[in-house]
C-alpha cells in the first residue's frame, strides 16, 4: 500500500476509528513511527477544522503496532479561541500502543517573523543512495527515495554525528501535513551509523514542531539535516531539521531513542 492508501483507509467505527497497515510499512516488529503519527493526525482532523494548522506533535511509542487493522481513539482535550489540543491513541487490542498529542493553532497577528535559513551543503563525491533490500532494510524504506549527501549509512563504523539526507516519497499527489510527519521521521538513528555491526533500535518519544503550511509542495526534493546530540547507556537523543523542496523550513524534530548496541 502507498502512504496515501494507508491514510485513506481510515474510517469511523462507532466511537473510534480503524485503518489498515500493510506489511510493507513495518519497521521491525512495529509500523513505521512516522506512519503511526500520521494516522493519529488523520483521525484528529475529524475533530479539528482543516483551516487550523497543525503546530506541534508530541508522540510516545509505548508498544509495537503490528500490520493489519489498527484501532484508534481520539478526543479534544481543550479548545480555546486560537489553540485546540487533541489526544489520539493507537490501540493493540485494549492496550495503548502509541499516544499522540496534537496542538492545532489558528494564525495570530504578530510583529515577529524569524525563520531558519537552509545552509548550503556540498554533497559527497559519491552520495550513499538507498537501495531497498528485503531482509536487510526496514520494509517501510521501500516507499522512499533517499541519498545521503553528508554523513554515513547505518552500521558503517562512522565517527560522524551529523547527516544530511535528500528524501522523497514514492506516491501520487502533493504534500500535506501527514507527509511532513513521514519525512521528519524517515531518517534512522544517527547513532546506528557509528556501530560496525547491525543492532536494533527503537524510538521512545518524539517531539515535532511544524513551521509552515506545506500543502501543495512536491513529494520529492526534501532535505533532512540530522544531528546526534547525546548517546550513553543505550539511549540517544537526536535533532532533525526538515526542509521543503525549495529550501523552506518545514519542521523541527527531536527524538529520544534506545539503541541495543
Amino acid at each position: 500500500m502507498r502512504f496515501s492508501e494507508v491514510l485513506n483507509s481510515v474510517r469511523r467505527d462507532g466511537d473510534a476509528w480503524i485503518a489498515s497497515i500493510s506489511e510493507d510499512w513495518l519497521q521491525g516488529r512495529s509500523a513505521f513511527g512516522g506512519l503511526q503519527a500520521a494516522l493519529a493526525v488523520q483521525v484528529m482532523r475529524d475533530l479539528v477544522p482543516e483551516n487550523v494548522p497543525l503546530r506541534s506533535l508530541q508522540v510516545t511509542f509505548v508498544a509495537p503496532i503490528p500490520a493489519g487493522t489498527v484501532r484508534m481513539a481520539a478526543k479534544i482535550l481543550r479548545q480555546g479561541k486560537s489553540v485546540t489540543q487533541v489526544e489520539a491513541r493507537l490501540l493493540d487490542g485494549d492496550a495503548t500502543a502509541c499516544v499522540v498529542i496534537g496542538v492545532f493553532g489558528a494564525a495570530r497577528e504578530s510583529m515577529l517573523r524569524v525563520l531558519p535559513v537552509q545552509p548550503a551543503v556540498q554533497a559527497m563525491a559519491t552520495p550513499h543512495v538507498l537501495h531497498y533490500k528485503p531482509g536487510l532494510l526496514p520494509a517501510f524504506t521501500q516507499h522512499f527515495d533517499a541519498r545521503w549527501l553528508q554523513g554515513d549509512i547505518p552500521f558503517s563504523g562512522s565517527k560522524k554525528t551529523t547527516q544530511v539526507v535528500e528524501v522523497g516519497l514514492k506516491d501520487d499527489g502533493v504534500a500535506d501535513e501527514v507527509q511532513v510527519i513521514a519525512f521528519a521521521d524517515f531518517i534512522p538513528p544517527v547513532a546506528l551509523s557509528m556501530l560496525d555491526r547491525p543492532a536494533p533500535a527503537s524510538s521512545l518519544t518524539w517531539m515535532l514542531e511544524l513551521f509552515a503550511d506545506s500543502r501543495g509542495l512536491s513529494l520529492q526534493g526534501w532535505r533532512i539535516d540530522a544531528e546526534l546530540q547525546a548517546a550513553q547507556a543505550g539511549y540517544t537523543s537526536q535533532q532533525v531539521m526538515l526542509w521543503g523542496p525549495n529550501g523552506e523550513p518545514a519542521a523541527l524534530s527531536r527524538q529520544s531513542m534506545v539503541v541495543f548496541g
